[in-house]
């Protein structure tokens, strides 16, 4: 059986690159409207290009967190 791809597979795809990758993801958490990330090593995000990806309406900084709020 073929798997068809997602209609936010990019996305997700872009999202995990501009935090830095796979690799500097300690945790990740989901609710409805958001992504909440605890990056190892928060300068390796790239906030301005990942505030301005498709479903991304705001990129939040708390205490080595990093939270994206999405429709």
């Amino acid at each position: 059986m073929k798997k068809m791809a997602g209609k936010y597979d990019a996305t997700a795809s872009k999202i995990m690159t501009l935090v830095g990758g796979t690799e500097n993801v300690s945790s990740l958490i989901h609710c409805v409207t958001r992504l909440r990330f605890v990056l190892k090593d928060t300068t390796k995000a790239d906030r301005e290009k990942l505030a301005q990806t498709e479903y991304v309406l705001t990129v939040l900084d708390s205490g080595g967190a990093t939270s994206s709020r999405s429709w």
